[in-house]
């Protein structure tokens, strides 16, 4: 059975499937990158899987999940912070991006020095969207690592940069791609797929064929609960519609995504084939950039509720990984 793992773009809140992969590291005594054939991500998703597919200098897994959880708990103030003259020269945030790329890139590069994508322990696709061209693009360590000339690779900093690079939050990023000689601007793979399973498993079935049995595992990052009154968005423009109109893309994304696989990946023979991990955020704020102590802290009661609620069905998880 071909396994892949999928991992839901939502900033911040990508602290919810980290402590779920921490647990499935847990229960079955191995990295990550062991259980899966194949690992797809979206923005915050992206660099769950690639901080879990890069390699150390002994050629094994350098971050546990478990590590990845310290990512959010002491980056995230780092990458989502902004100085008093930024707030005011963007007129806070109305004409410029909400944050500067500084403290992100800075994170970035600590993480992941300059280890390219090739080098990933796993297969991985990361999503991202090109802004010139216009065109959803996604990150392949598989296709990389058909290539001879090291200069044709990807840095996995740069990578996570492109996938994240939400708009109203950062700046699109560009990258230097030598296959067609010219620079590529690159937003946020939320813009198209926050919730990346189903390219995750098209990549897959391309790879192995249609011969081959799947199984997807899907993890979320928070549904929103917070609800758009009518009353309150019916006079909104283009300045207050900016921020709330991607957590509704990326709501409605996540959402039929999960439709398609249940109907595609149905239990066969009383087996399930599909897994997806989501929790509500009922007690945690939906913002994608609230790093505080308090949202922190209620994130991750929330993912601790979520893998109490489905023990056994990640015990049942567990056993078919290994």
């Amino acid at each position: 059975m071909i396994k892949v793992l999928s991992i839901d773009g939502g900033g911040i809140r990508g602290i919810i499937p980290a402590i779920l992969l921490a647990e499935i590291e847990k229960r079955t005594g191995k990295p990550i990158s062991n259980l899966f054939h194949l690992i797809a991500g979206t923005s915050t998703g992206g660099i769950l899987a690639l901080g879990l597919v890069k390699p150390d200098k002994y050629a094994r897994p350098q971050y546990s999940a478990r590590q990845l959880i310290d990512f959010y708990e002491q980056e995230g103030s780092k990458i989502f912070s902004r100085t008093l003259w930024h707030r005011i020269s963007s007129l806070d945030s109305l004409i410029a991006e909400k944050y500067t790329s500084k403290g992100v890139e800075e994170v970035l590069k600590k993480y992941f020095d300059n280890i390219t994508i090739s080098k990933a322990l796993t297969d991985i696709i990361i999503t991202s969207y090109e802004t010139e061209r216009r065109i959803p693009w996604f990150f392949k360590s598989r296709d990389m690592k058909k290539f001879k000339k090291g200069n044709q690779d990807f840095l996995m900093w740069q990578v996570a940069r492109a996938t994240s690079a939400a708009p109203t939050y950062f700046q699109p990023t560009k990258v230097d791609i030598n296959l067609d000689k010219g620079l590529y601007s690159f937003v946020d793979g939320g813009m198209f797929s926050s919730n990346p399973a189903m390219c995750a498993y098209s990549e897959a079935a391309s790879i192995y064929g249609s011969g081959a049995e799947y199984m997807v595992v899907s993890l979320g990052t928070g549904e929103y609960t917070r609800p758009l009154l009518y009353k309150n968005i019916k006079k909104w423009g283009l300045a207050k519609w900016a921020q709330p109109i991607l957590g509704v893309v990326f709501d409605g994304v996540n959402d039929t995504v999960d439709y398609q696989l249940r109907q595609l990946l149905s239990p066969l023979n009383g087996v399930q084939r599909y897994y997806r991990f989501q929790t509500r955020l009922d007690i945690a704020n939906d913002d994608m950039d609230d790093s505080s102590p308090k949202n922190i802290s209620s994130l991750k009661i929330l993912a601790k509720c979520l893998i109490k609620e489905n023990h056994q069905l990640i015990d049942e998880l567990c056993k078919k990984l290994t």
